[in-house]
């Protein structure tokens, strides 16, 4: 399952859409305008909008998108089919540039394209403590496990420190013994590995901290 935001601000167009790619088996996070899509972007590894919206242009929003993250897919939909107009949106960061209308199955396809130049993503469920990888493998967190991915995924990427980490957990870090967090890395490792055979792609960096790539927090 891939998280996509879809921003079109026409409403039988995006329903359209959106039902086919939750069918490809996509989540689908909807917005009709561009004040509605920063919430969704910490959330979607993947976003299509349109250019033309009735609060601004989707160039501004490529622009913005690509500025907070070079991860994030982006496909942009619209009438707008002039080589002026693709070009405006491929210059601001787009990876893709289809003309409406458009063939459900060929933006099926460039999703596909998109994901394996990005990776599928991993995806960690609060409030469940459930962390899931791109196969769709499982492992079910323990309290303090979970609050140290959880902390993993607000980072979107950037290396954490042990310092925040230890915060995160509840703990005092002028008393809290670091070899106990040692420990809680290791165990979540070996954990994983036994569970699901393979190993979990998380980065330890002597005396900086620790960083785990993209993971999506479910909402």
């Amino acid at each position: 399952m891939t998280t996509i935001a879809l921003l079109e601000d026409e409403a039988d167009l995006r329903e359209e859409v959106a039902d086919f790619l939750e069918s490809c088996g996509h989540r689908v996070l909807q917005a009709g305008s561009l004040a509605e899509i920063p919430p969704l972007l910490s959330q979607a590894r993947i976003v299509i909008l349109d250019v033309m919206l009735p609060d601004g242009s989707g160039f501004d929003a490529v622009r913005q998108i690509r500025s907070a993250s070079c991860r994030t897919g982006i496909v942009m939909l619209t009438a707008l089919g002039e080589l002026q107009d693709r070009l405006a949106g491929f210059n601001e960061g787009a990876d893709h540039y289809l003309v409406k209308p458009f063939r459900l199955l060929e933006l099926e396809a460039v999703i596909e394209s998109l994901l394996r130049r990005i990776g599928r993503e991993w995806v960690f469920d609060p409030r469940s403590a459930t962390l899931v990888d791109p196969l769709g493998h499982s492992l079910s967190l323990t309290d303090q496990e979970a609050a140290f991915v959880g902390v993993l995924t607000r980072a979107r990427g950037a290396v954490i420190s042990r310092r925040d980490v230890v915060d995160a957990l509840g703990q005092d870090w002028s008393s809290y013994d670091l070899r106990r967090l040692d420990t809680l890395v290791s165990r979540l490792r070996s954990r994983w590995h036994r569970s699901c055979g393979r190993d979990l792609p998380l980065r330890t960096l002597h005396r900086e901290g620790y960083g785990f790539g993209h993971i999506l927090e479910e909402a």
